[in-house]
């Protein structure tokens, strides 16, 4: 389906962070809000015009425009973006194209790699468990996962350059594994000694990607896991890391189950999420969007992120942090289920506390340093969170949000009551700030606002 391109995926992995974050005539695909939806019953998603809900539709036409122009400007091959109000669809456009080199246009319902945006997915189905007073969050790691007991924490080198480590002064909790304080890291942002055993162990860029060796699966994750001493002291500071892969087994181990049928079992049943899986079935091979890079002279060119990756058979490691393939309407009803406190018209899936847990600030108050680097922003349960609107360059306290690798993002923004979700798939440093773009169109189109 693709070209594999040769790439510095460290170099690569660091323009992401910074990022999570010749012209086309293209195809734009505009949502008819007469229908809406559909779903299994109660779990469609409404429509309305954007004035019923205190917005402009010419200012948020924007939006598509924006897009439009970026395909236009050869930096994107086609985009979906969907956004709800008041628990209503406003917009759901597509433009430019699924795959350019066969010119098969962007649709509405294509499919999607949103690596890093299963992390919040991840969380959620751990946190049902948590409602079924199946751990604490203040409990070690170790007490359900042993391969991670006793862990020793990175203290220096010696003169030849070999590890020096120390014990940890506490065991990393479930809070801290939930809230990327724990110690552990990705191996592909930094150059430590650990980073450089993540990658040598396989665990680095295996994790990013979702991939291990064929046959290996989560278990084997963290048994390598438990080999590599932790980066930091757990709680001293914020650091992305492979701990939601971790959440993963620990779904497992507490549930019994294996983490691809707890998902489908407790979300993607529920909430009709059809179109979100581990791999995409060669029914729907026909809506997966092509994966971009960009070239030496800032072409796009198709090729996966990750030499290996392979979306048409489903993988041995499910990957918690990195794994899933979806829809932007699939994520829309994730995403709107937690806007409603847990619920998505009827089908309860957290408690309302529960939801308000996650999306607070979660990270210990002596932690050093800021969440990537941004002021006015900390980190809740698997999920950044906008505690400072003025100094994160955003507009509602309490915002809460991610990203993925291949360039989909989303945020929940509580007191405007808007959902956002956009996809895409391309990375590289010229991956155009799309999340920052949407913001602010989406913002500017809100004409009876409830924050001030």
């Amino acid at each position: 389906m693709s070209v594999v391109l040769p790439i510095s995926f460290r170099a690569l992995a660091r323009q992401l962070l910074v990022l999570t974050l010749v012209s086309f005539t293209a195809c734009t695909v505009s949502y008819n809000f007469d229908a809406d939806i559909p779903g299994s019953g109660s779990t469609a998603l409404r429509s309305s015009t954007p004035e019923a809900v205190g917005m402009d539709s010419e200012r948020l036409d924007r939006i598509s425009a924006a897009m439009q122009g970026l395909v236009d400007d050869g930096l994107l091959a086609g985009a979906v973006t969907m956004a709800a109000r008041d628990e209503r669809v406003v917009h759901f456009e597509s433009v430019g194209y699924r795959d350019k080199e066969i010119g098969a246009p962007m649709s509405n319902d294509a499919l999607f790699r949103i690596y890093s945006m299963t992390k919040p997915v991840t969380g959620v189905a751990l946190m049902t468990l948590y409602e079924e007073g199946r751990f604490r969050l203040s409990d070690p790691v170790e007490q359900y996962i042993p391969e991670l007991k006793d862990l020793q924490v990175f203290a220096g080198t010696d003169s030849n350059g070999n590890m020096l480590t120390e014990a940890a002064d506490h065991p990393m909790t479930i809070r801290e594994l939930m809230n990327h304080t724990g110690g552990l890291t990705y191996g592909i942002f930094g150059q430590s000694p650990v980073d450089n055993a993540y990658v040598e162990s396989g665990i680095g860029d295996a994790a990013a990607a979702g991939l291990l060796e064929p046959g290996e699966t989560s278990r084997d994750f963290v048994a390598k896991l438990g080999q590599i001493p932790l980066k930091h002291q757990p709680g001293s500071r914020w650091e992305y890391s492979v701990s939601v892969d971790v959440q993963g087994y620990l779904i497992e181990v507490l549930s019994g189950q294996s983490f691809g049928s707890f998902l489908q079992e407790r979300l993607f049943d529920p909430l009709d999420m059809a179109d979100t899986h581990f791999y995409v079935p060669e029914t729907k091979l026909d809506r997966f969007s092509q994966m971009y890079v960009y070239g030496e002279n800032g072409e796009l060119e198709p090729g996966e992120m990750f030499s290996g990756a392979d979306y048409t058979t489903y993988p041995d490691f499910e990957a918690g942090g990195s794994g899933l393939v979806s829809t932007a309407s699939d994520y829309m009803r994730f995403s709107q289920m937690l806007l409603n406190g847990g619920e998505l018209n009827g089908v309860r899936i957290l408690a309302p506390l529960t939801v308000a847990l996650m999306s607070r600030d979660q990270t210990p108050e002596a932690m050093t340093g800021s969440i990537l680097g941004n002021g006015g922003t900390t980190f809740g349960l698997d999920f950044a969170v906008t505690v400072d609107p003025v100094e994160a360059e955003s507009y509602s306290a309490g915002e809460y949000y991610w990203g993925g690798a291949a360039g989909t993002w989303f945020w929940i923004d509580p007191v405007e009551e808007i959902v956002f979700v956009g996809m895409i798939q391309a990375a590289g440093a010229l991956t155009p700030d799309v999340r920052g773009l949407s913001r602010r169109l989406l913002y500017q189109s809100i004409l009876e606002p409830n924050g001030i």
